[in-house]
């Protein structure tokens, strides 16, 4: 499977599709914004403009690949099904879906892929479920953590006076050398029909946390509000390291340099 098509080059989409490019596939890369075609091609990525709210006829040729992977934050569940359809009638027999550990209820627990009972009635949900129920072609979902790295750099979250709510509970984050590294990992080894979470393997506090990035990246250290408790959830990793046998770059969140 020598073509990979990235549906989404943002943040982490488009280096994720350098990566692939770098290690010998044909990549196609979509965005919405007419103004990055140009940059995208550059790249030597095949650059494809892919509305998923308003298919045209753009994305046969965006679906003509082995291989998708699907990175953007929408929501819609209609455009979505309206996706599979065009997927159906495509080459595609393999697909990465990027969800997110927001999936989880925070009940103040760990939480791994087999603890069905936590999971929320969310829309991404019910997306991730569409693709997975879908015969045609073979779907494998990987549940991200909060995205950390490069620009995005916690020490400035909460720059500008905002407050830090329970600041004791705990934070599932992941670096993006990791996700690409997981989602490499995943094409490898063909492990399809899976569900893997993405996730860092310490959870500190959010004081814990955000103090640190804070002062290596020479940003004011946050105020933190100990008057509000809020559930949260643990998200385990631990799927990943043993299917995967995956080996993170960053396991341990404080030991990660933002400065």
């Amino acid at each position: 499977m020598n073509t990979i098509s990235i549906l989404g080059s943002g943040w982490l989409g488009l280096p994720l599709a350098q990566f692939f490019k770098q290690n010998g596939y044909n990549v196609k890369a979509s965005t919405t914004s007419p103004n990055r075609l140009t940059e995208l091609t550059i790249t030597g990525l095949e650059a494809f403009l892919v509305d998923t709210e308003n298919l045209c006829d753009t994305i046969d040729h965006f679906l003509d690949s082995e291989i998708l992977i699907i990175n953007i934050t929408s929501k819609n569940i209609e455009a979505f099904q309206q996706l599979i359809t065009k997927i159906q009638k495509s080459p595609i027999q393999k697909l990465i879906f990027v969800s997110s550990t927001s999936v989880y209820k925070s009940s103040n627990k760990a939480v791994s892929e087999s603890d069905t009972d936590q999971l929320t009635d969310s829309p991404l949900y019910k997306i991730e479920q569409l693709f997975q129920s879908c015969p045609d072609f073979e779907t494998t979902i990987v549940r991200f953590g909060g995205l950390v790295g490069y620009s995005r750099n916690p020490g400035r979250f909460f720059a500008g006076g905002k407050t830090v709510r329970d600041p004791n509970g705990r934070v599932n984050l992941i670096h993006r050398d990791d996700c690409i590294g997981m989602i490499g990992t995943i094409i490898e080894k063909q492990a399809w029909g899976e569900l893997f979470n993405g996730c860092s393997d310490t959870h500190p506090t959010k004081r814990e946390f955000y103090t640190k990035a804070a002062l290596e990246s020479r940003n004011p250290v946050p105020q933190f509000d100990d008057s509000i408790s809020i559930p949260f959830k643990i998200i385990s990793n631990e799927k990943a390291k043993a299917v995967l046998n995956y080996q993170f770059v960053y396991p341990d969140l404080m030991k990660i340099d933002f400065s």
